[in-house]
């Protein structure tokens, strides 16, 4: 069994065939699928299709930082009402995102830091979010001294930033980009091992290899998989096995 820890299945790209989809990841055995949230547009779709599919599918709450404005405060409220009435087994996506808007720095990370003051309280782990942001997100969690727990999503840090992130307990989420000509995440395999991995589609978005540009799905994990496989030289069933497990452990299902 695989576990997909970040899709975005509630996107309208997947409006015309959603239950074709999930039937396509069942057949893979990826049986678990996480869903973060966006921000308050997103909740509905997210809770609905929480519903329709209640044995494979996970959520999240929380607001993503490019949905972080002038308004921020207001919606904030609404997703905190959300996340403490009701059944979540995460605080996300939320993070810091440097590469759309800088100039929301301030209110991004005044937004990240009360959602992980929240993940604390609650005892819930984190999606993070870091674009173009992954030291200021590390020093950030740093800071605040609390007992954070989760996933640096889509993680396209340094094996040195990798590194500090597993000795603050926390996993890095690898996905489509490990396929990658160019990528630098094989590198970061080969320092730091499985042990602190879970495996993510992000779909619709960053297809791996030989789908690049195309629609992500969840069914493409095992694809990740072997791509991580022939970079460590393990059998497929190990990467299989310990970022299943991971996922089990951090989000604790």
């Amino acid at each position: 069994m695989w576990i997909d820890t970040h899709t975005h299945l509630n996107v309208t790209e997947f409006d015309q065939d959603r239950a074709e989809v999930m039937h396509r990841c069942t057949q893979s055995e990826v049986l678990q699928v996480l869903i973060p949230n966006i921000d308050i547009s997103t909740i509905q779709s997210m809770s609905d299709i929480g519903k329709k599919f209640p044995n494979h599918v996970k959520l999240m709450m929380g607001m993503h930082p490019c949905s972080i404005g002038e308004n921020y405060l207001a919606e904030l409220e609404l997703i905190k009402n959300e996340l403490f009435s009701g059944s979540f087994i995460g605080v996300g996506e939320i993070g810091i995102d440097l590469y759309w808007n800088k100039t929301t720095f301030d209110l991004q990370k005044d937004a990240f830091i009360k959602q992980l003051e929240w993940a604390s309280l609650l005892d819930l782990p984190v999606s993070i979010h870091s674009r173009d942001a992954t030291s200021e997100c590390i020093e950030i969690i740093k800071s605040l001294n609390k007992d954070i727990k989760g996933v640096f999503h889509c993680f396209g840090g340094t094996v040195d930033q990798a590194i500090q992130i597993i000795k603050m307990g926390m996993y890095l989420g690898v996905g489509g980009v490990v396929t990658y000509k160019k990528s630098l995440i094989p590198e970061v395999l080969l320092a730091v091992g499985l042990e602190n991995v879970v495996l993510e589609s992000d779909s619709p978005y960053l297809s791996p290899v030989p789908y690049r540009g195309k629609r992500n799905e969840s069914s493409f994990i095992p694809i990740i998989g072997k791509a991580i496989s022939e970079i460590l030289n393990i059998h497929i069933k190990v990467v299989e096995e310990v970022t299943t497990n991971n996922a089990k452990k951090v989000f604790k299902i």
